[in-house]
């Protein structure tokens, strides 16, 4: 993937900053937090933004408090003290931050708008989740509400606002009805994009400030590419 198209601290998203909490917009490829790869995660980019902004000679505290996975891009919300991170992670874990999706499918839904239930069962080796109607053992229930908001030629735009946080979820739930998100080989789409990301996109953040208690709304911009670009309607 081409290291122009990667996050680092001259061209980083900014979407929201202040005392306690900073909000990016994270492109196709970027890893949230270090892995086996050893590719340099989009923490370590906000650190190096926020050491360069603020002018801080020693270390820069930087909390991660949720994860996208790498082929897909959107908002990220980072804690920017000790004191907000605990209660983010129990913002998130309580399920009181609403996210809300757009995803391009290469199939219409079965409905234009639906809540699919499905129980969710990961396999760590292949990385993948499997959406299973029925519960099984070992699996995870997943809920999520859709809604068609754009036809495109040969596709269809997805809202998706997340009722659970599993392991591929999205991903895997719109597979299990024929709607593969478009570039994801992994979950049944027929070939994969350009740029080796999904068109799936963390579009929309809204939750209550860890410490300033009032209500933050944060929508992060689509990628500047073709069809992203003619998925663009009013918010």
């Amino acid at each position: 993937m081409a290291d122009k198209l990667l996050s680092n601290k001259n061209n980083l998203q900014v979407l929201h900053e202040d005392n306690h909490i900073i909000i990016v917009n994270k492109r196709v490829g970027d890893i949230v937090q270090g892995d086996k790869t050893g590719d340099k995660p989009l923490s370590e980019v906000v650190k190096a933004y926020l050491k360069e902004k603020h002018n801080k000679p020693g270390n820069v505290y930087l909390g991660v408090v949720h994860r996208l996975d790498r082929p897909t891009s959107g908002i990220v919300l980072f804690s920017k003290t000790s004191k907000a991170l605990p209660r983010l992670n129990k913002l998130f874990q309580q399920k009181d931050a609403k996210k809300t999706y757009w995803a391009v499918v290469k199939n219409r839904p079965p409905k234009d708008q639906d809540i699919l239930v499905h129980y969710l069962k990961r396999n760590p080796k292949q990385n993948k989740s499997f959406a299973h109607k029925n519960e099984v053992p070992d699996s995870k229930k997943a809920i999520l509400e859709y809604r068609i908001l754009k036809e495109l030629d040969n596709y269809f735009l997805l809202e998706v606002d997340l009722k659970t946080g599993r392991h591929h979820q999205i991903r895997s739930q719109l597979s299990a009805i024929g709607c593969p998100i478009k570039g994801d080989l992994k979950y049944g789409f027929d070939r994969s994009n350009n740029d080796a990301g999904i068109h799936l996109h963390a579009r929309k953040l809204e939750f209550i400030h860890p410490v300033k208690k009032e209500t933050i709304i944060v929508f992060a911009e689509v990628p500047d590419e073709a069809l992203w670009q003619a998925c663009k309607i009013q918010s």
